[in-house]
């Protein structure tokens, strides 16, 4: 896969993936969308279909976060194998442990400490007002998150990055 960026803002990738949302795609759709376009990737635009079944917490069952998904689909469209080389391969090491950082913080930045769509919304009516706000701040924090390891991973320049006297430090650390 060819990426045609050597920098990008983590931050411009979450509000593009917020507005995707906001405008007819459903969570997981709207993040695979937004990383194939800001990443300038190329690979076909049914890596977006392929997504759409994960939307709702997998087909609407309320399983695991359909912004989740897309974050996982992500990292392994990056850093996935298309070889079987056993469980000792380096790709699908190196993508386990990245899908993992992305698990364990989503936990926490949710405050919910899950994964669980109907954990997540369990408080809200399916598709109406603060259940469809939190699942755009969902696709968009995810999207943000998966930026960042890809920056991270890949080598590519992070705009959300400032400098400081002390130090450099990142927008999400201020």
């Amino acid at each position: 896969m060819k990426m045609g960026v050597t920098q990008i803002s983590p931050r411009a990738v979450q509000r593009e993936a917020e507005r995707s949302y906001k405008e007819g795609y459903y969570c997981c759709e709207a993040l695979m969308s937004v990383i194939r376009e800001a990443f300038q990737l190329d690979v076909p635009e049914e890596v977006i279909a392929m997504s759409s079944g994960m939307a709702v917490g997998v087909g609407r069952s309320g399983c695991a976060c359909g912004a989740f998904n897309g974050g996982v689909m992500a990292l392994g469209m990056f850093f996935g194998r298309t070889e079987q080389n056993g469980p000792k391969d380096p790709k699908s090491i190196k993508c386990m442990e990245l899908t993992h950082e992305l698990h364990d913080w989503f936990k926490k930045a949710n405050e919910k400490n899950a994964i669980c769509c109907r954990v997540l919304t369990r408080e809200f009516d399916m598709g109406q007002g603060e259940h469809k706000e939190q699942c755009i701040f969902y696709t968009g924090l995810c999207a943000w998150k998966v930026a960042q390891i890809v920056c991270r991973e890949l080598g590519i320049r992070n705009l959300d990055e400032i400098d400081e006297p002390a130090g450099r430090r990142k927008l999400a650390d201020i």
